[in-house]
């Protein structure tokens, strides 16, 4: 293929959020087009039209817009800064599934009338009974079209309005194509059967309609998960049947979790199951209460007492966010909503399969780059046949040092705009504060939501007055014990604070340096009282900036609650 002549596709079904399996497939396609010259295009598979919407649809493009991973035709998708995505400058368009259906049925038809394909009229029950009596005789099931098939009165049964399918016939031959990541790829033909191509509801199944479209749109290239490996041959079957031109293959690694587990959205749904289940056992009334209107009780019912079924992903989501669940990140907006930064998520996904086989200065295996940089480099030779593990551990350090990289401004600004979306009662109340806070918390942070995480480092900040909980370790060392104790000592700097001016964390600082050398004390004999009346904890960012970001009124009533409580 000339660089002219480059067409890759990313083709999801807006089924739910976007897998960050298929942002990667998407972001490989991506990368191969801009490393060549050619062309990305997007295209929404939506021929199931119990499972699509328009809601998925639209967070599918929002997650790759937010990613950078920028489509050059497909639908519109209006950004931000005013630029627009998408578009349809060759006319190959629509780019919705759903609305090319003249085109399926013209290829089903061209099928038909070179008995290629034929009507089938099984029902569900009789498919299940020959299933049943292959396994039987313990051996495969495979359709195929009986020895004594009438074509002509299949048709007329189908002209008549009978319900039936339309099935592809495959050829009785082995099948062999050239894969660019794994090689020569053979099938023998007890492998293969009958497949359909049209369903019951007069829409096309996947395999028809992917390859009707990606012929019609000049697709030259398919890179997509090895998943979908079995359904080549298919494909390849029906682009011969139809006259229509091979394009390049090459199927992706699989993903897996750490553990070799692979990678799936059901692991979302196993684990907020098992929470769910795990606080009912300790206090049902509570956890009903946390869970009001988030799943209606029927549905939570059946979802708690079926481990196949699974909650649809508004509900999940929903139930995530009233319960405080802390569910293992499976979409691009579960890694989005965790606070991790567009750049570093590419980066990383980019990893997943591909190498760029270049060094680093020290001499180790070249990780960390930018999306131009793979764009640029991108090949399929570099990438592998072994299945990649997403290594949670990984991306959290690159994110953080990502973080840490950034000047404060930056960080405040990609802060606030992450408090925009998820964190709205966080965002705007530090007011002057901004710039200490950011300069204080981004190097304990991870991600963009750990400021605001309970358990994270600025939960002092916005924690109120007299809900944080009193760490008992720190209270008993830091708190109860010496003579005179920690609590004595706070109990005197009280008055110290109340007229401290400005309320800074130079002046703060000083006031406590001061105090323990008028008591003949070491800092920490002040210092570690008040971070644990300030903050529940031992642990904080400095004694002045932790004190600075809670604000003078507030330290004075948690010093006064911390010794009404802790005395």
């Amino acid at each position: 293929m000339s660089e002219a002549q480059v067409v890759t596709r990313f083709a999801p079904s807006p089924t739910g959020h976007l897998h960050v399996g298929g942002a990667r497939t998407a972001l490989f396609n991506w990368a191969l087009a801009r490393s060549l010259g050619g062309r990305f295009l997007l295209r929404i598979e939506d021929t199931d039209q119990a499972r699509s919407s328009e809601e998925a649809t639209r967070g599918i493009l929002e997650d790759l817009a937010w990613l950078g991973i920028e489509w050059d035709e497909g639908p519109t998708l209006t950004l931000p800064d005013g630029r627009s995505l998408g578009g349809d400058p060759r006319g190959v368009g629509p780019f919705f599934q759903s609305e090319r259906r003249a085109g399926y049925d013209a290829a089903v038809q061209a099928l038909l009338d070179r008995d290629l394909a034929y009507p089938a009229f099984e029902t569900g029950d009789e498919l299940d009974a020959l299933r049943r009596e292959a396994r039987e005789q313990k051996r495969n099931f495979r359709y195929r079209r009986p020895a004594d098939f009438d074509r002509e009165a299949a048709l007329a049964r189908a002209a008549g309005g009978e319900e039936h399918v339309v099935r592809f016939r495959m050829p009785e031959r082995a099948l062999r194509f050239a894969d660019q990541i794994l090689g020569e790829v053979h099938f023998e033909e007890e492998q293969l059967d009958d497949f359909v191509v049209r369903k019951r509801d007069g829409f096309p199944t996947y395999h028809l309609a992917v390859v009707v479209d990606d012929e019609a749109m000049g697709v030259s290239h398919v890179l997509r998960g090895q998943e979908h490996l079995n359904n080549t041959p298919r494909h390849r079957a029906l682009q011969e049947a139809l006259g229509y031109r091979e394009p390049v293959y090459a199927h992706l690694p699989v993903i897996f979790n750490a553990d070799g587990s692979k990678m799936s959205k059901r692991d979302k749904d196993k684990a907020a199951r098992s929470a769910v289940k795990e606080g009912l056992a300790s206090d049902e009334a509570r956890l009903r209460a946390q869970v009001g209107d988030a799943v209606d009780p029927g549905s939570l019912e059946r979802w708690l007492g079926d481990k196949k079924s699974q909650l649809p992903d508004s509900q999940l989501g929903a139930l995530q966010e009233a319960l405080a669940l802390d569910l293992p990140g499976i979409e691009v907006e579960d890694f989005r909503r965790g606070g991790y930064l567009p750049e570093v998520l590419v980066n990383f996904l980019a990893l997943l399969g591909w190498s760029p086989g270049e060094k680093e200065d020290d001499g180790r295996d070249k990780e960390r780059f930018e999306p131009a940089y793979l764009a640029e480099r991108f090949h399929l030779e570099r990438v592998g046949r072994g299945n990649a593990r997403f290594d949670r551990k990984k991306l959290l350090a690159f994110n953080q040092e990502t973080l840490a990289a950034l000047d404060d401004a930056h960080f405040l600004s990609l802060w606030d705009a992450w408090c925009t979306r998820y964190a709205p009662k966080a965002g705007g109340r530090l007011g002057a504060r901004a710039e200490l806070f950011a300069a204080a918390i981004k190097p304990r942070s991870g991600t963009l939501a750990d400021p605001t995480d309970p358990a994270g480092p600025g939960a002092f900040v916005f924690a109120a007055n007299e809900a944080f909980p009193f760490d008992e370790k720190a209270v008993a060392k830091f708190l109860r014990k010496g003579e005179p104790n920690g609590l004595e000592q706070l109990a005197a700097f009280r008055e110290t604070v109340a007229g401290l001016d400005p309320f800074a964390p130079d002046t703060i600082e000083a006031a406590a340096s001061a105090f323990a050398e008028a008591r003949g004390i070491g800092m920490g004999k002040i210092a570690q009282p008040l971070r644990v009346a300030v903050t529940g904890s031992s642990a904080s960012p400095g004694l002045g900036e932790t004190l600075a970001l809670v604000g003078r009124e507030a330290v004075l009533a948690r010093i006064d609650r911390c010794l009404r409580e802790c005395a």
